[in-house]
């Protein structure tokens, strides 16, 4: 398993900057930075990958995806089912298949609409393209959250591939707290599911018995940040806490991360959650945040730009439009934080490393925008 992007390592770049790109520069604790906006104007933009000929796809959470190219940013690409994007939904992640050279494959996980609401679902379909214009075939739902509800809240969704030809699912509890701990309910979870949708056979529990099988971890409130993690071997996710009790994770097979029935947070309304910050039989989650960021996009930085990075993951922020990078031993021990961009573009909701090792974030406003980090020294 890797990051989502890490198959196009040996790939070059290849979308130019505009011309009249705004530049800005800032200073961190060991690197100074550059800033350019290489693409403004979309709508809540909230996922973003990079295609095998240097090229990103980009989702908008109305429920547009869009290709930028050369010649910047394309017409929205046809064939995207219907999107429920009410509240928090709407289009999610979206995420290249490894074999996409060969293939055209991708991922991406949405609000769907059904019985009851929305609840969180993951399609794969065909990018074919036919000179500037795109379009999917071959749409088809590999993931649907079987619970539907009316809330706008909490649905997730990050996808991350993995060297085995799984993809783990992130979902939200769907602001419902209980869903989190019934174990036959994908709310409040990751997941595990074969590239078809079927169901890997060393999963916790793939027969569905002692919980959904689709399953890999449970107990979580609403993870909007995953990325495979080279430092520590495994998945690592940024997840929401209420009022305070942000975390990092290390999900792992058929283990519980406890909300809401441990948390360093509180409810909105100062009332204590659950039962305090520790139990037996649920995990203590890596880092927290109190009080809360809202993370975010996930990034564990591997690239060449940034060696003064390397190992360390870099998390966005919503609530302060930041951007935080964890400084970590070579045993993955979070020593520090940093924070970097304190409000400088707005909301921060993906943070993607380009097969150059620059840090590319998307901008999660009515007007967002991709914005690219290079060395600025």
């Amino acid at each position: 398993m890797t990051m989502k992007s890490s198959l196009l390592a040996t790939a070059l770049l290849s979308v130019p900057l505009p011309a009249d790109a705004q530049v800005r520069s800032f200073e961190t604790d060991v690197v100074a930075l550059r800033a350019d906006i290489v693409a403004g104007g979309l709508e809540n933009p909230w996922g973003l990958d990079f295609l095998p000929n240097g090229e990103a796809i980009v989702t908008e959470r109305p429920g547009r995806i869009r290709i930028l190219t050369q010649s910047g940013l394309s017409q929205p690409v046809e064939g995207v089912p219907e999107v429920w994007a009410r509240g928090q939904g709407g289009l999610f992640d979206v995420a290249v298949a490894r074999d996409f050279a060969g293939s055209g494959t991708i991922f991406f996980s949405y609000a769907e609409p059904g019985r009851g609401g929305a609840g969180t679902a993951v399609a794969r379909a065909r990018l074919v393209r036919d000179g500037a214009a795109a379009r999917l075939e071959d749409v088809r739902v590999i993931y649907s959250m079987a619970r539907k509800s009316s809330s706008g809240l909490q649905f997730g969704s990050r996808i991350v591939v993995n060297d085995d030809g799984t993809l783990f699912v992130t979902t939200g509890d769907r602001g419902q707290a209980k869903r989190a701990q019934d174990m036959q309910d994908t709310a409040g979870a990751v997941l595990r599911i074969e590239a078809d949708g079927s169901i890997p056979a060393d999963n916790p529990s793939p027969d569905g018995k002692s919980m959904a099988a689709e399953i890999w971890s449970k107990g979580h409130r609403n993870i909007q940040g995953a990325t495979f993690d080279p430092v520590l071997g495994g998945l690592v996710t940024a997840e929401h806490g209420a009022r305070g009790g942000d975390e990092i994770n290390r999900p792992q097979a058929g283990k519980n991360y406890g909300w809401p029935v441990i948390s360093y947070g509180v409810e909105y309304s100062g009332a204590k959650i659950g039962i305090g910050t520790a139990a037996p039989g649920y995990e203590q989650p890596l880092y927290y945040w109190d009080p809360s960021i809202a993370p975010s996009g996930l990034a564990s930085y591997q690239g060449a730009m940034f060696p003064e990075w390397k190992g360390d993951l870099l998390v966005g922020s919503l609530k302060f439009g930041l951007l935080s990078r964890l400084d970590r031993d070579a045993r993955g021990r979070i020593l520090d934080e940093e924070r970097m961009l304190d409000g400088a573009f707005g909301r921060i909701r993906d943070v993607d490393i380009a097969p150059d090792g620059s840090v590319w974030l998307l901008t999660d406003e009515a007007d967002g925008a991709i914005i690219r980090l290079s060395r600025g020294d």
